[in-house]
């Protein structure tokens, strides 16, 4: 709708994970970083976290986007309370056949794959988004899987995604030997005031804009009622072109990102993060 108003290729702030709009911090460098080198280095656990909405997922297909031809990855992005058995939604990810089979059955079915994979010398990763979901017992299943791997060799690498509440299960004692299979881990902050108005200029020229169609007011109003927050900031931006759009406005300033918080408040649709009162 204000695409062409705003000069835009593409919608700058949507909410899909979109690789080609990555800004990387320095906290999500780290992260980005710290996914790779896991991959490299064939690691057996790689545990991700940070808040909702903080850009895991665009990190992790990032991740995917980038892999190596030599890697075969599966990815389960859809974990919920009622996750199901684990063993078809794995099967699943890896394209193999799971309908009407027993759990000995997907069990051999899914170690005959990796064991193929391996003598092809491919290697095998799984990648499990959104894994704060998962139950003890299905994290206990999954580390039980990875005791195929022998000696030095990994025929099978995890990478878990998940929010901070994944690693509050990490820490209970009937994960103590998955814990300790865990190589590699980093928790993902949310942007700082200045990474915020970078974030906000880096997705408007990606999209095709100027970088200066939110001025800094707007962008300092953005980060005070999102924390920082990727996903809200790009909730809050989207609707404030929405806003500007209607009333052709040539840019952005603090009164229409207020405007959009207001009306938000009044529908009761969108908790927003108090902003912060500065110290004195």
């Amino acid at each position: 709708m204000y695409n062409a108003f705003y000069h835009f290729t593409e919608t700058p702030f949507s909410l899909l994970p979109d690789p080609a709009f990555l800004f990387l911090s320095k906290k999500h460098l780290n992260a980005l970083t710290m996914l790779q080198y896991g991959l490299m280095k064939n690691s057996g656990y790689t545990v991700i976290t940070g808040d909702i909405g903080s850009g895991k997922s665009t990190l992790v297909r990032c991740l995917l986007d980038e892999a190596e031809d030599n890697i075969t990855i599966g990815l389960i992005n859809n974990t919920h309370p009622s996750f199901g058995e684990l063993l078809c939604w794995v099967s699943m990810a890896f394209g193999l056949d799971y309908r009407g089979k027993q759990k000995v059955e997907l069990t051999e079915d899914f170690l005959d794959f990796i064991a193929a994979e391996y003598a092809g010398h491919r290697r095998t990763v799984l990648v499990i988004d959104e894994a704060q979901n998962l139950s003890t017992q299905a994290l206990e299943e999954l580390r039980m899987l990875t005791n195929v791997n022998a000696d030095k060799h990994q025929a099978l690498q995890l990478i878990l995604i998940g929010q901070p509440e994944l690693r509050q299960t990490l820490q209970q004692s009937s994960l103590k030997q998955f814990a300790q299979r865990i190589s590699v881990a980093y928790h993902l902050e949310a942007l700082d005031k200045e990474e915020t108005i970078a974030y906000i200029q880096h997705r408007l020229e990606a999209a095709g804009g100027h970088k200066e169609l939110f001025v800094n007011d707007a962008c300092l109003s953005v980060w005070e009622n999102s924390r920082g927050i990727p996903r809200v900031i790009n909730i809050l931006c989207d609707t404030a072109l929405a806003y500007g759009f209607a009333e052709k406005k040539p840019y952005i300033d603090a009164q229409v990102i207020m405007d959009v918080v207001k009306e938000r408040d009044q529908g009761g649709v969108f908790v927003w993060y108090a902003p912060e009162k500065e110290e004195k």
